[in-house]
């Protein structure tokens, strides 16, 4: 079913009455972030998963494209449109955010076991600004590695229970986002001259909110 409205309610989205109490007190992007830090992070221990925000809300863990569908349906719940960007990278993971304007200004929510690509403050100018600012500590070791970015996606475009409520793994939105058009943030010859990062960036890699129980996974995460 395709929701439109701009400020649903829980029931309209169907969510439950619990699962409305999980989200109701998410009334701004900063408390949203803060829900999404307090979750596990997922590290698909047993298999790969892209579960939809009940899933979330049930396993109380999520990555990155979990937590921005979550992020995304609080922002809709309180009357912001439900909108992600994928943030595609060369040779490493790509990532996904919940984004966000303020005062003409664009901002991001975003789980990530690293410090580096998490919450930003709404003070881009454009979407690209946004996704620019993710760029120097967008890495895989000694390069960094983020090559494209994707218009804002309005999850308002599926049925709420491929996303919202999908008791599977909602893999074909998944599908969906990596065929939004994307767009080049460097040229080539821009990539070719990247400086690789120094060994004080290296060590502050180390730096993770949750362990794995192999030590190895949390650091791709």
């Amino acid at each position: 079913m395709l929701v439109r409205k701009l400020r649903p309610t829980a029931a309209d989205l169907g969510l439950t009455v619990e699962e409305g109490h999980a989200l109701r007190p998410l009334t701004t992007p900063w408390r949203i972030q803060e829900f999404l830090i307090g979750l596990n992070a997922n590290f698909e221990e047993e298999g790969d998963t892209l579960r939809s925000v009940r899933g979330v809300l049930r396993h109380r863990r999520a990555h990155c494209i979990e937590a921005a569908f979550t992020a995304a349906c609080a922002l809709w719940l309180h009357g912001d449109p439900p909108l992600l960007m994928d943030l595609v990278a060369k040779g490493d993971s790509d990532h996904v955010i919940a984004i966000f304007r303020r005062n003409g200004c664009w901002g991001a929510i975003s789980k990530s076991n690293h410090v580096w690509l998490r919450w930003r403050d709404p003070v881009y100018r454009s979407p690209r600004e946004l996704a620019m600012s993710y760029f120097h500590e967008y890495t895989n070791k000694h390069r960094k590695t983020l090559r494209t970015y994707s218009d804002p996606i309005d999850l308002r475009q599926f049925a709420v229970e491929d996303w919202v409520t999908n008791e599977d793994d909602c893999w074909d939105v998944g599908a969906s986002l990596e065929d939004t058009p994307h767009h080049r943030l460097i040229t080539p010859a821009q990539a070719r001259n990247l400086k690789p990062r120094d060994a004080t960036e290296l060590r502050a890699d180390g730096l993770v909110q949750y362990e794995s129980a192999d030590g190895k996974r949390a650091h791709r995460y």
